[in-house]
């Protein structure tokens, strides 16, 4: 079975948010592709299956399956292009648990089609509050996370959450959004998830699917560039339609190998 690690959102090795990408060669069950996203210790895990001319991709964290991940999508699908398994001009299908995706390789840079997730403006929980320690812009919420809009891109760079208190609000992760301070790019992110085993995320697709509408609503316009500041650091170019985000990045492969169990 063929594995490969790869970095994401990115073209500089030990940037973006890595991830393995593992071929299967036969059917394997949950548990054995948990003890494997385990032993690998990565943000995220993608198992790739070719049965009856479709591919199925899976995604783990060292600790749970996730329902959705896009840079372990992304990392599939340039996989799959770089190995010669798949026509580079030709966009690929997978099906998953949440549904058909689809990617393809424009220009050097592997575009997702996702799904878009709104969010809606709540009221700001206290434990949100005292997990962040800021005092939020606007805070919103979708059906899995919040999104919490601050002042400027030094607080979203300088922020250091209370991550046990975020393991208490009882959604997937929180996202933390600002403008960017710079011409180069729209809008700032960082992501905490320790639901899913991710304090935080180095570079998180399936965010910007939330954050790409929100952004633009707010800059009036479709077409976005946004940077993720974790301590890697991603950027990832963001195409907003009406009930979709095409969201875009880039890849380089840092490892090969075969699994022998």
């Amino acid at each position: 079975m063929q594995l490969s690690i790869i970095n994401t959102f990115t073209e500089q090795p030990f940037k973006g948010n890595p991830a393995a990408v593992c071929y299967l060669s036969e059917e394997k069950e949950s548990n054995w592709m948990q003890q494997i996203a385990k032993e690998i210790n990565l943000p995220t895990t993608a198992f790739i299956n070719f049965l009856n001319n479709k591919y199925y991709l899976r995604w783990f964290t060292p600790t749970t399956e996730i329902p959705i991940c896009g840079h372990a999508t992304l990392a599939s699908s340039y996989f799959l292009w770089e190995k010669g398994l798949f026509d580079k001009e030709k966009s690929i299908t997978f099906q998953t648990k949440s549904g058909v995706l689809e990617a393809q390789l424009i220009d050097d840079w592997v575009q997702l089609q996702f799904p878009t997730m709104i969010q809606e403006r709540t009221i700001a929980p206290d434990l949100l509050i005292r997990a962040l320690g800021v005092n939020p812009t606007y805070v919103g919420k979708n059906k899995l996370d919040y999104l919490v809009e601050v002042e400027s891109e030094d607080v979203v760079r300088n922020l250091k959450p209370n991550i046990d208190l975020i393991t208490q609000l009882g959604v997937r992760g929180v996202i933390i959004t600002s403008k960017s301070n710079t011409n180069e790019f729209d809008f700032v992110s960082r992501f905490f998830s320790p639901s899913q085993g991710i304090n935080e995320d180095f570079v998180n697709g399936s965010s910007h699917c939330c954050l790409g509408p929100y952004w633009k609503d707010k800059f009036k316009k479709n077409d976005l560039t946004a940077f993720q500041a974790s301590e890697r650091g991603g950027i990832l170019k963001l195409r907003v339609l009406d009930d979709e985000v095409l969201v875009s990045g880039k890849a380089v492969t840092i490892f090969e190998g075969k699994l022998t169990v």
